[in-house]
């Protein structure tokens, strides 16, 4: 099922709003590494997020994921005042480890030793 214009538009503002919430509390940038929001999914009722974290040069991802939702009471209390004047009822998150950065770059590492395993002559001339 495709999302509502509005269900973008809030996910957007969630996005934008978690985004500046995790700079401000240090969250973006822990442990040597780099965290960023890559995706918020809002339901179709508009009362719960998932939000799609993508961790950067972080060795264990499932721990520090763990540690954000157990701060997800207070991130929610956060965004609620941030957006208690566009929305009637701020959404439960739900934060999930979008491992799409280290897929592509577990495919680009199997490209090359297939490319190196093939030789010159796969280059081509």
């Amino acid at each position: 099922m495709q999302e509502s214009k509005r269900q973008r538009q809030v996910g957007q503002l969630i996005e934008e709003e978690m985004a500046s919430i995790f700079q401000k509390q240090g969250i973006n940038m822990i442990k040597g590494g780099m965290v960023s929001i890559s995706k918020v999914g809002v339901t179709p009722d508009l009362l719960e997020a998932r939000v799609y974290l993508s961790f950067f040069k972080i060795e264990h991802p499932d721990v520090l994921l763990e540690e954000i939702v157990a701060k997800t009471g207070e991130l929610r209390k956060e965004l609620g005042n941030r957006l208690r004047h566009h929305l009637r009822r701020i959404p439960e998150l739900q934060f999930f480890l979008d491992d799409t950065l280290d897929y592509a770059f577990k495919m680009e590492e199997l490209f090359k030793k297939i490319n190196e395993e093939k030789g010159p002559e796969a280059t081509g001339s």
